[in-house]
């Protein structure tokens, strides 16, 4: 699905991506009173040209989930479980102590647990 941006061009944002949750999803309240729960998966870097004489061999992302139901479901997965989440790119901004900032992150708009850690 795409969209057509202001400038009257299509855009599309949509991710897909299979990886092993490396942090356990956590529920916060924010102060708007919105729910989200985020997570962390990683990923083994394919080579490219860009990687090719890269030593890193993985690759993570933050992931956020707002949807309620997506959300109870998300929670029950597990540091090591394998899982497959589609969403779009999010740059989020918000107030901390050091003051105003942004991350980029997933918004996990489907998600399944391939397989469950051991």
């Amino acid at each position: 699905m795409s969209t057509v941006d202001e400038a009257g061009a299509r855009a599309r944002n949509v991710v897909s991506l299979a990886g092993r949750v490396s942090s356990a999803p956590v529920e916060r309240e924010l102060p708007s009173g919105d729910k989200v729960v985020t997570f962390r998966i990683v990923m083994a870097r394919e080579q490219t040209a860009m990687t090719a004489r890269s030593k890193q061999v993985s690759d993570w992302v933050d992931c956020a989930v707002w949807a309620a139901r997506l959300r109870r479901s998300v929670a029950s997965w597990q540091v090591g479980d394998q899982v497959e989440v589609e969403g779009a790119l999010r740059r989020r901004f918000f107030r901390d102590a050091g003051g105003s900032s942004s991350r980029v992150e997933i918004e996990v708009l489907s998600g399944r647990r391939i397989e469950r850690t051991r």
